[in-house]
């Protein structure tokens, strides 16, 4: 999609399953399996998706997925089917070099996995040499030292070589980048999750990470059982819908599979997804 010396692509670094109960929390199986169909094991199938941006004066990645450093450890338990996301760069003509800047949501594995790679020594290594990667103050200060909840969701070589090669850039708080695109918080999936909007006049898209991570959680009460504060979530998510539905703003997914992106409409009193692949 491209306006106003803005692109935007929604780039891929393939799937992971997930467990269908931890995906929709409350929401019991008999009604969320109608939407989506789980595996033997209860598992069901999410995409790991970023965007990248292209402006002027430089080129963004949000989110790297989960990379390829432990794609056997996490095959048995989430059937990883990543390290897809460098060929779907070369697919919009980006190499790793031409990134300059990475935002991340957050930083569990599955969105930050893919800042770094294993060199030919073994050591954790950033794949995008040339970038800044901004991430949220608060969210840096839960990935390092997690709680007993969180301890299997952050990998600190996915993102502690990158405060050691001084390419880490710390915010607090709603930022503006480059004009036109935004970052605001939203921490109800953790503490100092991210969204990014982009506003490029005719159109305007909204990036939501974990908040309203597949179109069938524009349901509001459609909450993770693994969200650090689900009533803040709740309320955030609330309110990116109903700017969505009344300021006309694409919602991307970061986990959509089938629907990665689109419009939202009310119907029957409750949001609809109008796909819209951009």
């Amino acid at each position: 999609m491209y306006y106003g010396g803005h692109s935007v692509n929604i780039v891929s670094d393939g799937t992971i399953m997930v467990d269908g109960g931890s995906a929709f929390g409350q929401i019991p199986r008999t009604e969320w399996e109608t939407q989506v169909k789980p595996d033997r094991r209860n598992r069901i199938r999410f995409g790991m998706n970023s965007i990248v941006i292209q402006t002027p004066d430089m080129n963004i990645l949000v989110d790297t997925g989960a990379g390829n450093k432990r794609t056997d450890q996490l095959k048995e338990t989430h059937h990883l089917n990543g390290n897809k996301l460098t060929r779907s760069l070369k697919d919009v003509g980006v190499n790793a070099r031409d990134i300059d800047l990475v935002i991340l949501t957050h930083l569990h594995f599955d969105h930050s996995g893919g800042c770094t790679k294993l060199s030919r020594s073994g050591e954790a290594v950033p794949i995008y040499p040339k970038a800044k990667y901004v991430v949220q103050e608060k969210c840096w200060n839960e990935a390092i030292s997690p709680n007993e909840r969180y301890k299997s969701t952050f990998f600190s070589d996915d993102f502690l070589p990158l405060e050691e090669k001084g390419l880490l850039e710390l915010i607090d708080g709603d930022t503006e980048i480059s004009p036109g695109i935004e970052l605001r918080v939203a921490d109800g999936p953790s503490k100092g999750h991210q969204m990014v909007l982009i506003d490029m006049g005719s159109e305007k898209l909204v990036f939501a990470g974990d908040l309203i991570p597949t179109q069938f959680h524009l349901q509001p009460h459609f909450i993770a059982a693994t969200d650090e504060f689900p009533n803040e979530t709740l309320v955030q998510k609330k309110e990116v819908i109903d700017m969505a539905m009344n300021e006309g703003w694409i919602v991307i997914f970061g986990h959509g599979q089938e629907f990665r992106s689109g419009y939202v409409e009310e119907w029957n009193g409750k949001p609809h997804l109008l796909p819209k692949e951009i």
